[in-house]
């Protein structure tokens, strides 16, 4: 494979996750928090406090428990229904509301069931007032808004918190761009109001508006929103700049690419948005779970209250707070926030490691993933060549690499440019060279220090009669077994020595081999290269599995037979690999540069580094982990709870208040919440 990563076409047709699904899955589901906000909660907290007190003061009930006896004066036996009046009104008005759209919605949940618990210790107890026989709830009502609120205002925070990685990357970009005008002046402009083609200027420590190339100037920029990885990154003439990125030491001129939402942090943006809106397979059991919960809840309150009624012995009161009990304790709190808390930290995460989900279901299934199966070149390898080996006679390895590079630096061929650089890298001083000359299908020649020279394929050696030495023969014989490519460096008459050159392999490729074997999955590599290759680089790398001289229409068919055996994940870079990533069970694209929306694959990985796939497995089995602790403490606690609120265990003194019920039922949510937020600690290096 031979694409550039970062010229992507975007694949929609067949697509795991498009926008559609996306779409769908966020408006498919009745939102119960639809324009609440955490400031809401808390202010009608504070004023139901404020409520709260002298109700609990008039309280017979507390006023026996505590042994004193309230103030009284004409009308103080109407302070209390009034307060509670007021209270259910503007405390309980977000429930009630909630409640009539649900129903509407056909999705009777929690705000039904809150709803349906104050409404009824409400209206019981202001008949009561008005002559009916029993007890009031009106302190029980009270401290049962204290406790939802509470429990809802906690809620709203951790959503809040938990979706704060949008509000992050939309921080990065700046209001205000320097543009440059063609008389050389700078003047200040909005950053929307940019285009393609504008030249700006960037200042140590600003961060950078929108996309473009470095046209002027070095610095380094901090990129570690984009990859991850928070080592600058040198940028000089040529180098792509990305929105939002952070200017280091130097001033740098751009020209701009893409602005607005064709910025690659906007694409970034919206592939979080897509993430935390997309529903997995846990939410819609959770979601399942919660419908049946509030049916069972309103199912067993009913009987609950009929059986106390007519067979207790403590009278209607009595049957109407075991009723109410089991409406709230049942509130589907803690199913509804299981799965989205988790869902959302888990985005969050991935994003801030340069992993982005495009596709929830497919993220899910990488916890089982058995083999993982990588592209070779610009995968494992950066599709690039480099110098490996310079085998020399009757001169060094300096003065050969020096006389190559003189006669190669005008070339713009990948191995010409490996040679050049190779040649940089060791400081070697290049001779002046006159009268270069490119042969066409053998290599380039010229007069360096006045001495025709030649670099070129080794079979013009042999056309033109040059004769080589044994080490020199050896090194072409050890090169084509290795599948490498080589060059001779020679004069008229004799080899001067043998360039050898390779596909380098990337860096974190061993250890991310090495810790895919130790999760107990096993690595693949595919390559449309030659079997010497292939085997040079799987022997290297550790990978007892490889394909070579795969065309890429057959990448999709060994993808589905490793799939027979298990679970398979592909790591490609997004183009020729589209159909090798839609036939897996999770398709990843590496390398996305500065264009993360590959339709075709279910996650993007930002930087060109196979190691983020090992992070990303993690991120995976960890997250799978806290759904299933969540969704069992959330069901376990109800199948506990609501038995307890409908009084079986009364005979064992074990009794539930409705104000009880309501401090357990947001405590199960605290613990479900706090569960979610642990996911922010796993470290995704280590096992």
């Amino acid at each position: 494979m031979t694409s550039n990563s970062h010229h992507v076409a975007p694949l929609a047709v067949g697509s795991k996750a498009s926008h559609d699904e996306h779409d769908s899955h966020a408006g498919g589901r009745h939102n119960k928090h639809e324009g609440h906000s955490p400031e809401m909660f808390r202010d009608r907290l504070w004023v139901s406090l404020a409520l709260t007190g002298p109700i609990l003061y008039f309280s017979d009930q507390i006023q026996e428990w505590f042994g004193y006896e309230a103030a009284s004066f004409s009308g103080s036996t109407w302070i209390t229904p009034v307060l509670a009046t007021l209270l259910f009104v503007y405390a309980g008005s977000v429930f009630l509301k909630g409640g009539l759209a649900e129903l509407r919605a056909r999705v009777p949940g929690m705000m039904t069931l809150i709803s349906l618990a104050i409404s009824v210790a409400y209206i019981y107890s202001l008949a009561v007032t008005v002559g009916l026989d029993g007890n009031p709830f009106y302190w029980e009502l009270a401290t049962l808004l204290d406790v939802m609120l509470l429990g809802h205002w906690m809620e709203m925070r951790s959503v809040q918190a938990a979706s704060k990685a949008l509000e992050h990357l939309a921080a990065m970009v700046p209001t205000v761009a320097h543009l440059l005008g063609e008389d050389g002046s700078v003047r200040d402009v909005a950053v929307e109001t940019l285009q393609r083609g504008d030249r700006i200027l960037i200042r140590p420590g600003e961060q950078v508006p929108a996309d473009g190339v470095v046209t002027k100037g070095a610095s380094s920029m901090n990129e570690a929103f984009l990859t991850g990885e928070s080592r600058p990154v040198t940028k000089q003439g040529g180098d792509e700049a990305v929105a939002g990125a952070v200017n280091g030491e130097g001033a740098l001129e751009i020209e701009l690419t893409r602005t607005g939402d064709s910025t690659t942090l906007s694409q970034i943006m919206r592939l979080v948005e897509e993430a935390q809106a997309s529903r997995s397979r846990f939410q819609v059991l959770a979601d399942r779970a919660a419908y049946w919960l509030t049916i069972i809840a309103i199912g067993v309150s009913t009987p609950t209250f009929v059986v106390w009624a007519i067979f207790g012995t403590s009278g209607v009161t009595f049957a109407v707070a075991r009723a109410v009990t089991v409406l709230v304790i049942a509130c589907p709190h803690a199913l509804g926030l299981a799965i989205p808390l988790v869902n959302m930290n888990a985005t969050s995460i991935s994003a801030r490691n340069g992993i982005l989900v495009r596709n929830r279901e497919a993220f899910e299934r990488g916890r089982s993933v058995e083999h993982v199966a990588f592209d070779k070149t610009g995968t494992l390898t950066e599709g690039r060549f480099v110098v490996s080996e310079v085998t020399v006679a009757g001169t060094s390895r300096e003065k050969a690499l020096a006389v190559a590079a003189s006669l190669e630096r005008s070339s713009e061929h990948p191995l010409a440019e490996a040679i050049v650089a190779e040649a940089a890298r060791s400081n070697a001083q290049l001779p002046s060279s006159d009268r270069v000359a490119a042969v066409p299908g053998h290599g380039v020649e010229g007069i360096v220090t006045g001495r025709l020279l030649r670099v070129g394929r080794p079979e013009w050696a042999e056309t033109a009669g040059v004769d080589l030495s044994e080490d020199l023969k050896l090194a072409l014989a050890a090169a084509d077994q290795k599948g490498e490519s080589a060059v001779v460096v020679m004069d008229e008459s004799v080899g001067l020595a043998v360039i050898t050159l390779r596909d380098r392999v990337r860096d974190s490729a061993r250890q991310t081999i090495a810790q895919l074997k130790e999760m107990g999955i096993t690595p693949v590599m595919i390559t449309g290269d030659a079997e010497a290759v292939a085997s040079t680089v799987a022997t290297e790398l550790g990978i007892d599995r490889y394909h070579s001289r795969v065309l890429p229409q057959d990448k999709a068919r060994i993808v589905s037979e490793l799939r027979n055996e298990g679970r398979t994940a592909f790591v490609g870079d997004g183009i020729n690999d589209a159909p090798a990533l839609l036939a897996a069970d999770l398709g990843v694209a590496i390398g996305a540069g500065t264009n993360v929306a590959i339709e075709s694959a279910d996650l993007v990985l930002v930087d060109d580094d196979p190691a983020d796939m090992v992070r990303a497995l993690r991120l995976s089995r960890a997250t799978h982990k806290k759904m299933v602790q969540n969704l069992a403490w959330a069901t376990g606690y109800n199948a506990i709870a609501i038995p307890l609120a409908a009084g079986v265990a009364v005979w064992a003194g074990i009794l539930l208040n409705p104000a009880v019920g309501a401090l357990l039922m947001s405590l199960s949510t605290v613990i479900v919440a706090v569960n979610a937020m642990l996911l922010r600690r796993i470290d995704l290096s280590s096992k």
